[in-house]
């Protein structure tokens, strides 16, 4: 049903026009109102080329023939019109998604390029907080739609495995720490001692000295701060695991900050050599330009920076992946890092800088407030995750008892109800935690999304659909909306991607579902004359719910 392409290719042919086929389809808009039509091409920008006014232009474009995809062109208000041929527009385009299922919507516009994508990142040695949540769901969302527009991904956990504050948790634990404690329940008590520390050190600042003093005994591998590196690490690797399992996200690598140790002489020495490298106050820095601070490399004591990290693994990663784009899924807070990150690359000489893009996001707050590990204002994931599955059992146990995948339907609503939540607001903006509105089960929510599928799969289970669609078919004003809904997936997914925009695909999930759910409240789908046909549009419009879902890294139960 790409009536769009078919349309510009008329127009073309009618204006004998110098612009492309592609920037004639740009300037296709979508009436506002059904009654208006299907297309529409606005007429303003001829008015002068033409010297007619964009009335006279619509309406001499809406006379003569007109292809087949299409009953009728009408003009009004400097707007060319077109109405779609709906009974060979449905039957195209439900015959391409029970034909395609899963591939509909699928773009090759990627061309098997390659998007490096830095997601997750959570430091090693304290909680998997709801903070750490949105750049783990944006980031695997975005590569998932990426791989649907074409691209290949690598996805990468750069786990935050290094830098002044195990100095300080090493000091701690020395301290204060309790062997038998910590192995009992390692990122608790670490936490503790790592909160601790900061409330220590606010009366005696000296502490900061000597937390640093550990890191940099660190970074000169003395045994004992190795050894408990290694140990805070490994038992924080197994917690996060857990969680991961749970949202049923995966990584290709897991190369964290540690891993670049020793390649990162390396890119001091080019930097060196290419007479970058210059000492202030004993640090030494890069200058970028006068609208922006200097990018820091090493400070006064000898140690390496985040900045010094990244642009190894910046250039580590362009070397073993040859990236077409590089995607870092990090908050806002770090915008001015990445852009001297990309400055000093591109004063390497660099130039694929850039293609990496760093992808902000908002904050969850709590209380109007940033969480804070060193703080201990803070709320745990797994907690908000074990909740939303507690609850989502309960809801499910009430209505449907007898249900026998009570646990795993139960995991799949419950964690979906948290990605949802997240997904479903711009990636921009601040988000309010609220576990009470995080665990809704009605409204604008993942289970009601949910529900759709499992709704249509009752309605398909009872019905016997066998996957085919009736030859003839007759059109309702209903299904014609519900319709050209369906038909705006394949632009949903390549509006997400240019805009890496998760909460397109959510938003229009939303709307799909509220769609099919007044069409199903106002028309009998089983044992009507139209039972085989009506049918055919609920199970394309359940295979676009369940790819939709899957792209925002949500699984579909097939009951509920």
């Amino acid at each position: 049903m790409n009536g769009k392409k078919q349309f510009a290719i008329f127009l073309k042919n009618k204006l004998v026009d110098e612009r492309s086929l592609d920037q004639i389809e740009k300037l296709i808009e979508k009436p506002k109102q059904i009654h208006q039509g299907d297309l529409a091409f606005p007429c303003f920008q001829l008015a002068k080329i033409l010297k007619k006014s964009p009335n006279e232009i619509a309406s001499e474009l809406a006379t003569g023939t007109i292809p087949d995809q299409f009953e009728k062109a009408e003009a009004a208000g400097g707007y060319l019109n077109v109405f779609l041929n709906k009974k060979r527009a449905v039957l195209e385009l439900l015959t391409k998604i029970l034909q395609d299922k899963e591939n509909y919507a699928d773009h090759d516009f990627g061309n098997e390029k390659t998007i490096v994508f830095d997601l997750s990142s959570p430091n090693i040695a304290k909680p998997f907080s709801m903070g750490h949540l949105r750049s783990t769901v944006i980031g695997s969302s975005l590569a998932s739609i990426s791989e649907k527009c074409g691209y290949k991904t690598e996805r990468i956990n750069y786990i935050g495995d290094w830098g002044t504050q195990f100095g300080k948790l090493i000091c701690a634990y020395l301290k204060w720490g309790e062997e038998d404690k910590v192995r009992a329940n390692p990122i608790e008590e670490l936490t503790k001692l790592y909160v601790r520390f900061h409330e220590e050190a606010e009366n005696d600042p000296s502490l900061n000295d000597e937390g640093r003093m550990w890191f940099k005994k660190l970074e000169d591998h003395d045994p004992q701060a190795t050894e408990l590196w290694i140990w805070f690490k490994d038992a924080s690797l197994k917690a996060f695991q857990k969680i991961y399992e749970l949202l049923d996200v995966q990584f290709d690598s897991y190369n964290g900050e540690s891993f670049f140790n020793d390649k990162m002489e390396e890119t001091v020495v080019e930097l060196q050599r290419k007479n970058l490298l210059e000492t202030s106050e004993g640090a030494q820095i890069v200058r970028i330009g006068d609208d922006i601070p200097p990018c820091l490399i090493k400070k006064t004591d000898g140690a390496t920076l985040y900045a010094t990290r990244d642009l190894t693994a910046a250039i580590y990663r362009k070397n073993t992946y040859s990236f077409d784009q590089a995607f870092y899924v990090v908050g806002h807070e770090q915008s001015l890092h990445f852009e001297q990150v990309k400055r000093v690359l591109k004063k390497l000489g660099h130039d694929w800088a850039d293609n990496m893009h760093h992808v902000p996001f908002g904050l969850i707050l709590q209380d109007g407030k940033k969480m804070s590990t060193r703080k201990g204002r803070t709320v745990l994931l797994e907690t908000v995750l074990i909740e939303a599955i507690q609850l989502a059992e309960q809801n499910i146990r009430e209505k449907n008892p007898e249900l026998k995948e009570l646990k795993t339907v139960a995991q799949q609503v419950g964690v979906g109800a948290v990605i949802f939540h997240d997904l479903k607001n711009e990636k921009g903006n601040d988000v309010e935690f609220s576990l009470e509105q995080m665990l809704r089960f009605e409204g604008d929510t993942g289970p009601y999304v949910q529900y759709t599928a499992t709704r249509i799969q009752t309605l398909l289970n009872k019905g016997n659909f066998d996957g085919e669609l009736p030859q003839e078919i007759s059109i309702e004003e209903e299904s014609w909306d519900l319709i050209s809904v369906l038909n705006d997936f394949p632009a949903m997914v390549e509006q997400a991607f240019k805009r890496k925009e998760p909460s397109v695909i959510s938003k229009y999930l939303l709307k799909l579902s509220h769609k099919f759910n007044q069409y199903y409240a106002n028309n009998k789908i089983l044992n009507s004359p139209e039972t085989s046909e009506r049918l055919a549009l609920c199970a394309s419009v359940q295979i676009v719910v369940k790819e939709g879902l899957r792209l925002l890294g949500i699984q579909t139960p097939n009951r509920m």
